[in-house]
C-alpha cells in the first residue's frame, strides 16, 4: 500500500479513537445538562442534519477548491467547534453548536474518500476501502469505551480531548498527505448524460434508496439506548461497554461476511439482515440489564454486517456508469438522513409515550422494509443485470422508461 495510505489510516484511527464529543452527549444529556429526551433527540438530529449538509458542500469543494484544502479546513473549525461545545451549557447554543460541528464533520467526508480513491487505483481499492473501514470501527469501539470512562470526567476535559485528536489528525494531513486533486484535461468533455433529477426519478433505485433509509433509521436509534437506560434505572456510563458490542464485532468478523453470504440471493439476505436489525431493536422494550442490552446490540449488529457488502454491491449495480457519482451521492443520504430523522423523531417519541413504544415500533419499521425488500428484488435485480450486461444505449432506454 501507499505510505500516503497508511498516514491517512493512522489519521482515522487516531481520529476515531478520540471521537468522543458526540458519545458523551449521547449519554449526558438527559441526566446530566438535564434535557428532555425530545430535546437531546434534536440536538443529535441537529448533528446528523449538519453532516448531511456538508457532505454535499464538501464534494463540491474537494473538486473545485482540492481535496486536502477541504479536508484541513473541515478539521481545523472541528478543533473550534469542539472546544466551543465543551463551554457550552445553554440548550439552544448546544444545538446551534451540534450543527455546526456536523457541518464541519461532513465537510471534510468526501474529500477525505476522494483522496483514498486517488491514491490506491483501481487494484488496491478495494484492500485499502476494507483497512480503512476497520481502522473507523476498532477507533469506534475505542471511542465509545472511552466515553465511558470519561463518563464523570469534566465535559472541558473530554471535548479538548476530541479537539485535541482532531489536530494531530490535521498535522499529520498538512505535513504527510499530497493533493490528489486533478487538474484539467485537454480532453475533458460535459457530462451530457442528464443532473441529479435524473437519478431522483429512477424509480427502481430510488426505492432502494427508500428501504435503506428506513432500515439506517432502525440503526442510529442505538443513540437514544442511553435514554432507555435511565428508564430502567440502569448508569448511562455503562453505553459505552454496551455499544462498543457493535464495533468489536464489525472489526472482527466483517472480513468474513463476503464468504458467508455468497452463493446466495442477495435479496434473501437483505430480507434477513432488515429481520434481525428489527429483532434486535424491538427486544430493547424488554432488555432491562447492561447484559440484556448488550444482547440486543449483537443482535441488531449482525444484521447491520450482513447488510454492508449486499448494499455496497447493490448501488454500484443499480448505477448507471456515467453518473455512478450522482448515484453514490444520492444513496449516501440513506445514512445522513437517518442521523437526523432517527433521534430527532425517536427523542419525541420516547418523551410522550411508555418507553416500550419506540423500540416496538422500531421492530415493526424493520418487518416493513424486510417486506420491501422481499417484494421489490425481482425488479431490482432485472435492473442490476440489464445495467451490467446490457450496451450503453439499452441502458439509457431502460433508465428513461
Amino acid at each position: 500500500m501507499p505510505a500516503t495510505f497508511w498516514y491517512l489510516w493512522l489519521g482515522t484511527l487516531i481520529n476515531r479513537l478520540g471521537a468522543v464529543a458526540i458519545l458523551f452527549l449521547e449519554i449526558h444529556m438527559v441526566d446530566g445538562y438535564g434535557f428532555s429526551a425530545t430535546f437531546a433527540g434534536l440536538v443529535l438530529g441537529l448533528y446528523g442534519g449538519g453532516m448531511a449538509l456538508g457532505s454535499l458542500a464538501g464534494g463540491v469543494l474537494a473538486d473545485r477548491w482540492g481535496r486536502r484544502k477541504t479536508l484541513l479546513t473541515a478539521n481545523v473549525l472541528g478543533v473550534v467547534t469542539a472546544l466551543a461545545l465543551g463551554f457550552t451549557e445553554r440548550a439552544p447554543v448546544m444545538a446551534a453548536m451540534a450543527l455546526v460541528y456536523g457541518l464541519w464533520n461532513g465537510l471534510g467526508r468526501p474529500a477525505y474518500s476522494a483522496i483514498l480513491v486517488d491514491i490506491l487505483g483501481p487494484a488496491k481499492r478495494m484492500r485499502g476501502m476494507n483497512l480503512n473501514y476497520w481502522a473507523i470501527n476498532l477507533g469506534f469501539s475505542g471511542a465509545a469505551m472511552f466515553a465511558g470512562l470519561l463518563a464523570h470526567t469534566p465535559r472541558i476535559v473530554v471535548f479538548a480531548l476530541n479537539a485535541t485528536v482532531l489536530a494531530i489528525t490535521t498535522v499529520i494531513v498538512a505535513v504527510k498527505v499530497p493533493d490528489t486533486t486533478p487538474g484539467p484535461s485537454a480532453h475533458a468533455v460535459k457530462d451530457e448524460t442528464g443532473g441529479i433529477g435524473l437519478v431522483l426519478r429512477d424509480r427502481t433505485f430510488m426505492m432502494f434508496v427508500a428501504l435503506n433509509l428506513g432500515l439506517w433509521i432502525l440503526i442510529e436509534s442505538c443513540k437514544l439506548l442511553p435514554i432507555a437506560m435511565v428508564n430502567e434505572g440502569i448508569d448511562p456510563a455503562n453505553y459505552g461497554k454496551i455499544i462498543a458490542v457493535n464495533g468489536i464485532m464489525i472489526v472482527t468478523g466483517q472480513l468474513f461476511v463476503p464468504r458467508l453470504v455468497s452463493g446466495r440471493r442477495r435479496t434473501h439476505v437483505l430480507i434477513a439482515a432488515a429481520l434481525l436489525v428489527a429483532v434486535g431493536m424491538g427486544a430493547v422494550a424488554v432488555a432491562g440489564s447492561v447484559g440484556a442490552l448488550a444482547l440486543t446490540v449483537a443482535v441488531w449488529t449482525l444484521g447491520e454486517m450482513l447488510n454492508a457488502p449486499v448494499n455496497g454491491a447493490y448501488i454500484a449495480d443499480l448505477s448507471r456508469p456515467a453518473m455512478r457519482g450522482r448515484y453514490q451521492g444520492v444513496a449516501s443520504m440513506s445514512f445522513t438522513l437517518a442521523n437526523f430523522f432517527a433521534p430527532v423523531i425517536g427523542g419525541f417519541v420516547l418523551d410522550r409515550t411508555p418507553p416500550a413504544t419506540l423500540w416496538l415500533g422500531l421492530c415493526a419499521l424493520g418487518v416493513l422494509v424486510a417486506v420491501g425488500q422481499w417484494i421489490t428484488g425481482p425488479a431490482r435485480e432485472r435492473r442490476a443485470a440489464l445495467l451490467t450486461a446490457a450496451p450503453p444505449a439499452a441502458r439509457t432506454a431502460e433508465l428513461v422508461g
